[in-house]
């Protein structure tokens, strides 16, 4: 029986990659490369801001210190996020929908810098309380590493099993299901071909239905 509901962040409550994406597009611009969306974002999305630069480093071959590049690429994305971010369409009717029958929390990799602009603007502590997860506190262990999946289903008191998640990256699902979860694919970040690994793909919340 699903008791608790465990959201991602971006793309799934935030309507950031886009924003993502401009900041991909910008860190690139500034030493001489074009993004390629198509190749590279979904090796990027849900992993640490130093493990996605990573991913561009091996795929256009420029160097430099992984940390110090993932400051750069953060503080471009900070300034979208002040003044861009919002919440995902349908969010928030469907989060009402399922607040008092089940437990909620986020388990995300976005930088914490990136949630706390979150937070202030939208007002996500209202809705989750404490119970907002990131990588942060399982060592920096991007998705498709389940490690922040594991220690939110600990936070919640839940089994595994227990708990459905909602995602809308590859490496996202991948670490949903390898933690034991369910898994719902939200088809706002990439195509349904992309989230094969649900148990569920939609296009929208209000498409989802939660069964036990």
């Amino acid at each position: 029986m699903i008791d608790t509901i465990i959201f991602d962040a971006d793309g799934v409550i935030l309507d950031s990659e886009k924003l993502w994406d401009k900041g991909q597009e910008e860190f690139l611009r500034r030493r001489g490369f074009k993004y390629d969306r198509d190749k590279l974002k979904h090796l990027m999305t849900s992993t640490s801001p130093a493990e996605g630069v990573l991913v561009m480093q091996k795929h256009h071959g420029f160097t430099g210190d992984p940390d110090v590049l993932a400051r750069e690429r953060i503080q471009i994305v900070r300034n979208l996020f002040e003044t861009e971010l919002s919440l995902m369409e349908g969010f928030l009717d469907f989060f009402n929908s399922v607040r008092n029958t089940h437990k909620t929390c986020i388990a995300t990799s976005l930088d914490e810098e990136l949630l706390s602009i979150a937070e202030r603007k939208l007002g996500l502590a209202a809705l989750f309380g404490p119970n907002i997860f990131t990588i942060a506190q399982v060592g920096n262990k991007g998705k498709p590493d389940p490690a922040v999946f594991l220690y939110a289903a600990q936070k919640m008191a839940s089994r595994a099993e227990q708990c459905l998640a909602i995602e809308d990256s590859p490496y996202g699902i991948t670490a949903a299901k390898r933690a034991g979860m369910r898994c719902i694919g939200l088809a706002t970040t990439y195509g349904r071909e992309m989230l094969y690994e649900a148990d569920t793909v939609v296009q929208t919340f209000d498409q989802i239905t939660i069964q036990n």
